[in-house]
């Protein structure tokens, strides 16, 4: 076993926890957006109801507007 210093052991340790950290930030960050993909917040559904919450009739092509630019909003 090498010896180290009391101080390096300390500096190992910090530099372990910071990695840790970084490396969850980024794999949580992955997990996500992934979750996100698979199961996006709003559906087409969601949207049809919305429109006639306020008393208008969808047509398709307002439902794609709408999804479109959900998805491009979370990208």
């Amino acid at each position: 076993m090498i010896l180290l210093a009391d101080g390096a052991w300390a500096g190992i340790l910090v530099a372990a926890v910071i990695a840790a950290l970084i490396a969850g930030f980024f794999g949580a960050r992955y997990f996500f957006k992934r979750q996100l993909e698979k199961n996006p917040p709003i559906n087409e559904g969601m949207i049809r109801a919305l429109y006639q919450s306020v008393g208008r009739k969808p047509s398709e092509a307002d439902i794609q507007r709408t999804m479109n630019a959900v998805k491009r909003q979370q990208k």
